[in-house]
């Protein structure tokens, strides 16, 4: 690569001394011709060698500076699901004692701050590598996009809070944010997530290449389809966190003593029922719920089919594992929501509860 930059820029300096002396009528070259010319090799050759070298250089696989930017990214989804989880524990309950009260408030005051710490894990290290040359033009694209949507996330945290300040004439209730809000912080932290996760890994592990076989081609449309399956199913839970859903039926598979509630089409128009009623929020998360793992049982089924690379493997054993758990855990919910109900019921009557 080197020799061939050199080449072109020693047949460049030769065209360009061939105009200068016709130009001159065929004279002898004076010295100051001869500094002309050597000039232009210098800054050529220079040039298109350094610019050739650091192209080599920065596309070179698994290179140093890549290692890192991945290490970092990785590093910036794992405090985005530390995010999500700290998010999730932080909810007003009625008649809640003063101790859990203080938890709660712990809990939020925790998730702010940590919110504002992702956001300069991203926003520091970027300004660092930027300056230091390491971005690739698609990289400053992705980079760029990253920093870009959490600040977005924050604005829309605030945003969502904000709804749970504002009184609601037609409710009584403890305060709660807005449902749809709450659904858009969720799903944009599953964004930023993911789209972390994966620019990390390609960074970090080199891509296998597979023959595109009609088998690996449907197992990787089948992935896709999936997946959009599990991030609508987690939108459908932040509709039921945001209506208290979990706390109208506490029994599964039925819901109370029926396969369909009585009061799932309860509310009008009926497509307000979808988002804003808690039975019908409720039935359709359980729907969503048991669509993805059907889904998932059979894309790993059908996986094993097909001659995969470890990684590969790894990837869908453990999602069907994760499946399967948070299956289990959800049913758990809800057959303990009730008693745990009751003891927040209980303390009414306690001098110690607070009224939220």
């Amino acid at each position: 690569m080197l020799l061939l930059s050199l080449r072109s820029s020693l047949s460049h300096c030769r065209v360009q001394a061939v105009r200068f002396i016709h130009s001159k009528g065929g004279k002898s070259p004076s010295i100051q011709w001869k500094q002309t010319v050597q000039r232009r090799w210098d800054s050529s050759a220079v040039s298109e060698v350094g610019a050739q070298s650091r192209a080599a250089v920065g596309s070179g696989p698994n290179s140093a500076a890549e290692r890192v930017m991945g290490r970092w990214l990785l590093a910036c989804s794992g405090m985005v699901a530390g995010a999500v989880i700290l998010g999730g524990v932080t909810s007003l309950n009625h008649n809640m004692t003063l101790n859990e009260f203080k938890f709660i408030w712990y809990m939020e005051y925790s998730h702010r701050m940590w919110g504002r710490a992702v956001g300069l894990a991203y926003i520091l290290p970027a300004v660092y590598f930027w300056r230091k040359g390491w971005f690739t033009r698609r990289m400053k694209g992705t980079v760029l996009g990253l920093c870009g949507f959490v600040c977005f996330q924050g604005l829309l945290g605030w945003y969502m809070v904000k709804s749970g300040l504002e009184e609601k004439p037609d409710s009584y209730d403890v305060p709660r944010v807005s449902q749809y809000r709450l659904a858009a912080h969720l799903g944009s932290a599953l964004v930023l997530y993911c789209a972390s996760l994966w620019t990390g890994l390609s960074l970090l592990l080199p891509r296998h290449k597979l023959i595109e076989t009609s088998q690996l081609l449907k197992l990787r449309k089948f992935t896709h389809w999936t997946a959009g399956l599990v991030f609508l199913t987690a939108l459908s839970g932040a509709f039921v966190a945001g209506l208290d859903a979990g706390l109208v039926y506490n029994s599964f598979p039925k819901m109370g003593e029926r396969w369909i509630p009585d009061d799932l089409l309860a509310f009008s128009p009926t497509l307000r029922n979808i988002f804003e009623n808690p039975t019908t929020v409720q039935f359709d998360h359980r729907i969503l719920g048991i669509s993805s793992v059907a889904a998932i049982t059979s894309l790993y089924y059908y996986s094993r089919k097909i001659p995969l690379p470890r990684r590969a493997r790894l990837a869908v054993n453990s999602l069907i594992a994760v499946a399967y758990l948070q299956v289990a855990y959800d049913i758990a919910d809800y057959s303990y929501c009730g008693p745990v109900l009751g003891h927040f019921r209980k303390g009414e009557d306690s001098p110690s509860s607070i009224d939220i």
